[in-house]
């Protein structure tokens, strides 16, 4: 009788963890989203799911679809090898019509701590851990290549970066998901706990999203990296790369109320728009070349 029970028991769980799955992607994929064009073949678009409807939390999502196919936009890397910059301060410097936050970076001396290619020049190199073995961070790339965006997996070779053709190249990870296959996530707190959020997509129509989630804040709970690859999968990429996250994350566009910066950044606490940290290196939109 009690194993009976607990046979009834595991099955309810199972079917009330599905229900919720399937839930929220309900709730993602049917919300009223805010759409805004930006440019040309560039659109804003913006969710606060304030009820705790997503993934039983409040969440802010904001995010760039961009097609990214033909003459413009392009997308584009900016770094730093030793200065910090606001994700704002890059994209103003850059003229660019958006800019997200990029990749990992060491926020006491600056500079990235993940190999960064811009131009054809290398920034940086990876900084390996004590075991000489690469961070999670370190297993992926976002390449750039006359302007198009793509994601690229690490073959397991001491010298993969260095032997990647494109002229831009941006180390980050973990990889979520590569052409439609779902990659593994560990279970460190990194991975589990739920913080502000930056991602890179790719829908098989090759338009890119570059996306945003809030955290640390009543009004948005922040989103584990599996809750982020589900996110990602339920917007419709196939491929996805999780960035630099916590007080990091930055939507910023060019012209929009509050500096231009979209999201909620977390570095002074408040609920505002104010509250940028100084990054190393970011993903630009530019009009051209």
């Amino acid at each position: 009788m009690l194993k009976k029970s607990f046979l009834t028991l595991v099955v309810l769980c199972g079917y009330g963890l599905a229900f919720a799955q399937n839930t929220d992607s309900l709730n993602l994929v049917h919300t009223k989203w805010d759409k805004q064009r930006l440019a040309r073949k560039i659109k804003l678009v913006t969710h606060h799911f304030n009820a705790k409807d997503l993934f039983l939390a409040n969440q802010n999502i904001s995010y760039l679809e961009i097609k990214n196919k033909g003459r413009s936009p392009v997308l584009a890397i900016s770094a730093e090898e030793k200065v910090l910059k606001t994700t704002s301060t890059f994209g103003t410097e850059n003229n660019a019509l958006a800019a997200v936050n990029g990749s990992f970076f060491d926020v006491k001396n600056g500079g990235s701590v993940d190999f960064i290619k811009v131009g054809g020049k290398v920034l940086a190199e990876n900084r390996l851990e004590k075991n000489d073995s690469r961070a999670r961070h370190q297993q992926a790339a976002v390449v750039i290549s006359n302007g198009k965006l793509a994601l690229k997996k690490w073959d397991g070779t001491a010298d993969w970066e260095q032997r990647l053709t494109e002229e831009n190249v941006l180390l980050s990870g973990p990889l979520l998901m590569l052409n439609g296959t779902d990659e593994a996530l560990d279970s460190t707190s990194f991975s589990r706990s739920r913080h502000p959020r930056t991602a890179i997509g790719i829908k098989p129509n090759g338009r890119i999203l570059l996306l945003t989630v809030d955290g640390r804040n009543s009004n948005s709970a922040g989103m584990s990296l599996t809750e982020l690859a589900k996110t990602m999968k339920w917007l419709g990429c196939t491929s996805s790369i999780n960035l630099d996250g916590g007080g990091s994350t930055t939507l910023w566009v060019s012209g929009f109320p509050g500096g231009g910066v979209v999201n909620y950044p977390t570095d002074n606490k408040l609920w505002d728009h104010a509250g940028q940290r100084k990054v190393a290196n970011v993903i630009l939109v530019k009009k051209t070349r």
